[in-house]
């Protein structure tokens, strides 16, 4: 993030959940439940809420030029999780992110920062009971062989985003800027497709994994999650506006 703040580098894919330590708005993606599904994730992404967030950086020296979809985290384990009370006491391995952190402790778990890289042994060790990512960790990571359940609750869906320094981009025409903006607009709607169609091949691969995926009720873990909205809007008052808008897209 230094290097393109400085314009050592023009551009960098970096995740949602990271930007969370360099600006506010981030935030609003590790809020569990946010999405109503994926047709109302990319109705925000694509409209004027979308640009906000990746705008708002611009004083920092870099933008958001698009996001890409980063899947559905869902909970994983050995056994489902079909009910907020099945985390009780379980090790959760999350991201380094407060509001992941947050969203399993208000659940009742045991959240459990670990690198990425540790998870697989961690599983199979037992020093973690469970851990939440889309279905590419199941099976590009491998995690699937040491985790046989898959409950689908979709609780957040956090993006990646390119990000662009204004130095970079203030060097080209105005010619050159409108193709770079075209550009990472399309590319978003051919990433939306891509993941999509990448996403149904990985599911299907589960079953060979002896993976068993569980459809999950949203509406008990909505509700138990609510807390953390009190106290989103409470902490980040700037962002309730923003919070509100994108819980009202249609």
């Amino acid at each position: 993030m230094e290097l393109i703040r400085s314009g050592a580098i023009p551009l960098v894919k970096t995740n949602a959940a990271e930007m969370e330590a360099f600006e506010n708005s981030y935030k609003l993606f590790s809020l569990p439940y946010l999405f109503r599904d994926r047709d109302h994730y990319y109705q925000v992404m694509q409209g004027d809420i979308g640009r906000k967030i990746l705008d708002s950086t611009k004083s920092k020296g870099y933008f958001g030029l698009t996001f890409y979809d980063g899947g559905a985290r869902s909970f994983y384990g050995n056994k489902p999780v079909l009910k907020p009370d099945d985390l009780k006491g379980m090790k959760v391995r999350v991201q380094p992110s407060p509001g992941a952190v947050e969203m399993i402790k208000v659940m009742g778990g045991n959240p459990t920062p670990l690198d990425y890289g540790e998870l697989y042994t961690a599983l199979q060790q037992g020093v973690v009971d469970m851990a939440e990512n889309s279905v590419m960790a199941l099976t590009t990571m491998r995690h699937g062989e040491v985790a046989k359940s898959f409950s689908l609750d979709e609780h957040t869906m956090v993006p990646d985003v390119v990000l662009m320094s204004n130095a970079a981009f203030d060097k080209l025409s105005p010619e050159n800027q409108a193709v770079i903006l075209k550009a990472a607009k399309e590319s978003m709607s051919y990433m939306k497709d891509l993941w999509s169609e990448e996403e149904k091949q990985e599911f299907a691969k589960l079953d060979k994994m002896g993976v068993k995926v569980y459809q999950v009720d949203k509406a008990p873990f909505i509700e138990k999650v609510q807390p953390m909205y009190a106290n989103f809007a409470k902490d980040n008052p700037a962002l309730a506006p923003m919070l509100a808008d994108i819980q009202a897209a249609k």
